[in-house]
């Protein structure tokens, strides 16, 4: 088709494809140049939304939940809608669901682990609520009700109807948090704006890092994709680690590079945000333009979505059980624990189906083109 035959993306990982056909040396200079480029453009976007957050009075957590989120969620949007628009719709389900896991645990996990990240709990409750609540939600939505006793055994779908009040609940969710942004109390200011441009120039600048952030984390995942090919790693593990860290390395260098900085409010909203986002717009969306609604495989409900809900969960906890309003390191090591448990679990058995979770998500740029 003409979306899938003109696709940035499969350019790219064909150029990338031909450097390293051509020296090994050369996709090792590509990584290096993706990774310096990665985290100039991530301390950029993390500049400008702590500059927009002090200009506006706007909570950071709010800031990281929104506008970083968008854009860092960007990449996970475009995969899921291009599958379903090519008929990959179970490609899209899964992308979204992998990225809440990632996010949740490995993301937020290890930036607890570099520095405790400070929490305004009202503002985390109220918005980590609606992160739980999305998740639930998107399981109910593929729940097939006609045959529960086979839940764990039988395919499902999220429906095209779903896809449509997931979407709805994006634009409500983002004009719930831009009027809540309003009236909330603005974080304490221990440093002065020293950019005073507009604030359309500094939301424009977030949205440029963003995409700095997500051509090079593109360009980072598809070179490693060939490393680890090359270097012999079976597709199990590519697909349950590399994989699922590659689709939300931009939220990953974002909350890494906020909790650096000691802006650990920016971190904790771009994972909170990010994980909404996945729910409302990428599982949302794809849903919403797939009549036949996106393909839940039996393994969903057997790893898949109870990975999800326990994660999701754990983070309530350790939002509740946070002492002296801080996400602590251990309750970080604790994540990212969890998360290792569901990579091994998902090499295991993400093989026991038929490519929805496992082949198919191990690589949707090509499979969203050989659609086409």
């Amino acid at each position: 088709m003409l979306v899938a035959s003109w696709n940035p993306e499969e350019m790219l990982a064909e150029l990338i494809q031909q450097l390293a056909d051509v020296n090994m040396s050369l996709l090792f200079g590509v990584m290096v140049v993706a990774i310096l480029v990665l985290g100039k453009s991530a301390d950029w976007m993390v500049e400008k939304a702590v500059t927009l957050s002090l200009r506006t009075g706007m909570p950071k957590v709010i800031v990281g939940a929104t506008i970083v989120s968008v854009g860092t969620t960007f990449p996970e949007a475009v995969v899921s809608v291009l599958a379903a628009l090519n008929g990959n719709p179970d490609i899209a389900l899964g992308n979204a669901v992998g990225s809440v896991i990632c996010d949740a645990g490995l993301i937020l996990g290890t930036a607890c682990l570099i520095a405790p990240l400070p929490l305004n709990k009202k503002v985390v409750n109220r918005q980590g609520w609606v992160q739980f609540g999305a998740g639930v939600l998107l399981v109910v939505f593929c729940l097939p009700f006609t045959d529960l006793g086979n839940v764990f055994s039988t395919k499902a779908t999220l429906p095209q109807w779903a896809g449509f009040i997931l979407v709805g609940g994006l634009v409500v969710y983002m004009i719930w948090s831009v009027r809540l942004a309003k009236y909330a109390d603005p974080d304490e200011q221990d440093e002065e704006a020293a950019d005073d441009s507009p604030v359309a120039i500094l939301v424009g600048s977030i949205l440029v890092g963003c995409l700095f952030v997500v051509a090079s984390s593109i360009t980072l995942i598809e070179a490693t994709k060939i490393l680890a090919t090359e270097a012999g790693i079976p597709e199990a593990v590519i697909a349950s680690t590399l994989v699922a860290f590659g689709t939300s390395l931009p939220e990953l260098v974002t909350a890494v590079t906020a909790a650096r900085k000691g802006q650990g409010e920016l971190a904790v909203g771009n994972v909170i945000g990010a994980d909404i986002l996945n729910v409302l717009f990428v599982a949302g969306a794809a849903a919403a333009i797939t009549p036949e609604g996106l393909v839940a495989e039996s393994i969903f409900f057997r790893l898949q979505f109870p990975a999800m809900l326990i994660i999701l969960l754990c983070f309530r906890i350790g939002i509740f059980a946070a002492k002296d309003g801080k996400l602590s390191r251990p309750f970080g090591a604790f994540l990212v624990g969890v998360y290792v448990i569901y990579g091994v679990l998902n090499a295991l058995f993400g093989k026991t189906e038929e490519p929805a979770v496992s082949e198919t998500a191990m690589n949707p740029v090509e499979v969203v083109a050989e659609a086409g």
